[in-house]
């Protein structure tokens, strides 16, 4: 188990070690996200619908400001998703209307925040309602050994990347891996930091899960015995035999593998899928009886993550990215397949 003051593990990469060395976010322009929120809204309803972009601001604090503003508890605010702070970003907030006469938001002033538009809604964002997002990245000061970037470029986006979850996920220093140890072991927690954690403890197990399929060749490849995920989709299905039909599939990116999200049940199914994936939790007992402890629902998820209409521009020693992910999925997941940072 990594320690409070360690790195996380290095993870194995599909595609061989980083080509190029270069520094990210030296500016928040440096890195911008735009939210696919995938719905039409209804222009009528309680909620207002706010198009925001944001810079150097946390989602959560950007949700306070927004309830202060409209007098109203911070849980009246939605948010689809948290979007990074050092970074110029657009999402959808929703904010409850205390009243048929609902909330001025042409006089709002809060740091870093510009409302781009506003509409109206029946319902209240919740998180993951989102389809994905949008990222540009720059790179600077990129230094490389000569080896062909675009090459390695092409390949990410024909064959997608491993779907770890990124350092985010594990706090500070992995704080939050820490944090499900000593919950196993009996240390209370506040309930708003209780479910940050064991969102960490199982997104750790997956990602070693992943890493030993990335490791033996078959994290973009379906086993007898793996449940497979239908592309852009929450569906999932599981094959007890493999055959051409579902290896073309795969090979199409119109399915996925999937890993065990580890909670209280079974997750696994059988065959050689299940027994990887129990050998790999069985080295972390404590993450494991902390999510049983918890009741945690299993789930799967794609070890694979399709990069959409991933685009580049190369000029000297920057190097600008375009690319679309699900939600769920991390832009520095992308990253760690090309550079070093």
């Amino acid at each position: 188990m990594p320690s409070s003051n360690s790195f996380l593990p290095d993870w194995c990469r599909a595609y061989g070690a980083s080509l190029i060395h270069g520094q990210i976010k030296q500016t928040p322009q440096d890195f911008q996200v735009v939210e696919n929120l995938g719905f039409v809204l209804t222009g009528d309803g309680e909620h207002d619908y706010l198009w925001i972009e944001k810079t150097g601001a946390n989602t959560t604090w950007v949700a306070r400001m927004l309830a202060q503003h409209a007098g109203i508890a911070q849980r009246d605010v939605g948010y689809a998703g948290l979007k990074d702070r050092h970074a110029v970003t657009r999402q959808w907030f929703s904010v409850r209307r205390p009243s048929s006469k609902g909330t001025d938001w042409r006089n709002v002033q809060i740091d870093g925040v510009r409302i781009i538009e506003t509409q109206r809604h029946q319902r209240k964002l919740k998180r993951g309602a989102h389809t994905g997002n949008r990222f540009r990245i720059t790179l600077r000061e990129v230094r490389s050994d000569g080896t062909d970037v675009p090459h390695r470029l092409a390949a990410i986006r024909a064959g997608g990347i491993p779907n770890y979850f990124g350092p985010q996920r594990f706090g500070r220093g992995a704080n939050n891996l820490l944090a499900a140890a000593n919950l196993a072991a009996g240390k209370r927690l506040r309930r708003d930091k209780r479910g940050i954690v064991l969102s960490a403890a199982r997104s750790f197990l997956f990602n070693e899960i992943l890493s030993v399929r990335v490791g033996d060749g078959s994290w973009n490849k379906a086993l007898p015995g793996d449940t497979l995920n239908l592309d852009g989709s929450g569906s999932v299905f599981r094959i007890d035999v493999n055959d051409d039909v579902i290896d073309q599939r795969v090979a199409a990116m119109d399915v996925h593998t999937t890993g065990a999200m580890w909670g209280d049940g079974a997750v696994h199914g059988d065959g050689a899928p299940a027994i990887l994936e129990q050998t790999v939790a069985g080295r972390f007992p404590e993450y494991v009886q902390c999510l049983r402890a918890a009741r945690m629902k299993p789930a799967r998820r794609a070890l694979r993550a399709v990069v959409r209409e991933l685009e580049w521009e190369i000029d000297g020693t920057v190097i600008c990215l375009e690319f679309g992910l699900d939600r769920g999925s991390y832009a520095t997941a992308v990253l760690r397949e090309l550079v070093g940072l």
